[in-house]
């Protein structure tokens, strides 16, 4: 994974270390729980992904300015904010394969520094001063939070469909993939076709992004994704492979397998599902969406010139389609 964040990243390479900069200083409290709590959470960091497609974009439109780092700042702090409250809401333990905020300090400095956190993007995105940049921001929160209520009614009554689904993760996950990509452009260009352009390429990889994810689920193992595997099909979450797999069964099949999932399969029957779905294609179609929509994502990007930047978010396509289970 590093080899690979070396490559996509050489590019703004110069851009980075100004972003992190920009984050601490964002984050910065007269709390010292707070900034305990904090000091964690950057040396634990991630990826930080969606900051990288800010700066990527940014470079694809123009030229970065100190509000394109502001903005790839609020987009990674909304992330870890969003997380944070997420392992609260799935009772989550560890997270990157690590112990999460809510397991080492409890569920309420767990909320109350995620909202903390809130502010602090909101405090971000104001800096920007920028009407469009403003609505981006607010489309985003409400679709976040609508995308994960949205997720928990449909684990309740056990019953999603496709097009559910994928409007579901568009909310949940690529909203903010969408976000990100848009807010860096927004910082250097008043050009609408490319805004546009580059919005929708994040919100094709957010979605095929969360495709993958949902087969790390089923395929993947704890070293690889940094969070138990069955986590989902456990929490009665339904994902792509699950829906297409119920599709086919008969009604009787279908109450069953519902009815395991409500009373929290046991490993066994875990097992069976994986085996069902695997039966059923669930694997193979969901990988072939994933690459559908990755392929709109890679459209979206013609009207940009062929450049080093171009070429990076084009392996950051790649490279999700190919990462391993």
């Amino acid at each position: 994974m590093k080899d690979f964040l070396s490559k996509i990243s050489s590019p703004i390479e110069s851009d980075i270390q100004l972003f992190q900069n920009e984050m601490v200083r964002s984050l910065e409290s007269s709390v010292g729980l707070i900034n305990r709590v904090v000091r964690y959470l950057i040396h634990k960091k991630g990826k930080q992904l969606r900051p990288r497609l800010t700066l990527l974009s940014a470079r694809l439109c123009g030229e970065p300015v100190k509000l394109t780092y502001k903005a790839a700042a609020l987009v990674e702090i909304l992330h870890v904010a969003t997380l944070i409250h997420d392992d609260v809401v799935d009772d989550a333990d560890t997270r990157r394969g690590i112990p999460t905020i809510k397991r080492i300090w409890k569920n309420k400095i767990a909320i109350l520094v995620g909202d903390f956190m809130f502010s602090r993007a909101l405090t971000n995105i104001i800096q920007l001063r920028d009407f469009e940049a403003l609505d981006v921001m607010s489309s985003v929160s409400s679709r976040l939070s609508e995308g994960e209520i949205l997720q928990i009614e449909k684990a309740i009554k056990k019953d999603m469909s496709e097009e559910v689904y994928l409007k579901m993760i568009s909310d949940k996950t690529a909203s903010l993939f969408s976000a990100a990509c848009v807010l860096g452009a927004i910082t250097v260009t008043d050009d609408e076709e490319q805004r546009n352009a580059i919005r929708n390429f994040g919100e094709k990889f957010g979605i095929a992004f969360q495709i993958k994810d949902d087969l790390f689920d089923i395929l993947g193992t704890l070293d690889s994704v940094g969070k138990p595997t069955g986590f989902d099909v456990k929490k009665n979450m339904l994902t792509l492979p699950l829906i297409h797999m119920f599709k086919q069964l008969e009604t009787g099949d279908r109450k069953d397998i519902q009815r395991k999932l409500k009373h929290h399969a046991r490993r066994r029957e875990l097992k069976q599902i994986k085996q069902l779905i695997d039966e059923y294609n669930g694997i193979e179609y969901s990988v072939a969406k994933m690459e559908e929509i990755s392929d709109e994502a890679r459209t979206c990007l013609e009207i940009f010139p062929e450049t080093p930047v171009k070429a990076s978010l084009i392996k950051i396509l790649d490279y999700n389609i190919k990462r391993q289970f």
